[in-house]
């Protein structure tokens, strides 16, 4: 299954999802890929959107390949691969604050004048565009867990075998489309994956939910 963009992978996850239409789930999308995603699914499904702020710890050999992964709290998790890959306790120590520091200015681009949307007691769908490593899902679900929702989703389109069998653990449910034998990047999937920007994530989360619509209506 090759999708044409992030907007058709996020309508045929919206589908898969229908069971929560008209629930008002909260969206929560991994920045910057997701969040389009998460806009479409938010609208489809009546719920709300909000971005779940991570960022993958980098491979000192690749920046793109993923030895873990840290959330806004300082949590992090470190696969087991990770020293194989280079990545001894002084780099990943180094890696974290890095990161940590780029959470912060996310923070305060994408929601300056608002607390994050509080996920307890509602049904919580975290969504991103693929999973390769799995290593941000895991960290996302595990922050999103400890705001205590009724019901914890991870949501999307293509994920390689183990990263699936990774992730399941974290979440109450998983909905993948395929599950692909022959992974090699979440980008080979789509026909086209542009490079989000920071702007249009701003603009994307500043658009009401159709819930909030029809209740000013």
């Amino acid at each position: 299954m090759i999708f044409s963009s992030r907007v058709d992978a996020a309508l045929r996850l919206s589908r898969a999802l229908a069971q929560y239409h008209g629930r008002n789930p909260l969206v929560l999308a991994i920045p910057r890929g997701a969040v389009e995603m998460g806009r479409v699914l938010a609208d489809h499904l009546t719920g709300e959107l909000d971005v779940v702020l991570v960022r993958k710890l980098r491979s000192p050999y690749s920046a793109e390949f993923a030895v873990g992964a840290i959330d806004e709290t300082g949590w992090s998790y470190v696969a087991d691969y990770a020293r194989g890959e280079g990545a001894d306790d002084a780099y990943l120590e180094k890696e974290k604050h890095v990161q940590l520091e780029l959470l912060r200015q996310r923070r305060a681009l994408y929601t300056p004048a608002r607390a994050p949307i509080d996920p307890k007691g509602r049904i919580a769908i975290v969504v991103d565009d693929g999973l390769a490593t799995g290593a941000t899902m895991i960290v996302a679900l595990h922050a999103t867990r400890a705001r205590e929702p009724q019901r914890l989703l991870c949501a999307v389109p293509v994920a390689a075998p183990d990263s699936w069998e990774r992730v399941r653990p974290y979440a109450d449910e998983v909905v993948c489309l395929q599950v692909p034998p022959a992974f090699f990047a979440v980008g080979q999937f789509y026909r086209e994956f542009r490079q989000v920007e920071d702007e249009e994530v701003v603009e994307l989360l500043k658009k009401p939910s159709k819930t909030h619509v029809q209740a000013v209506q």
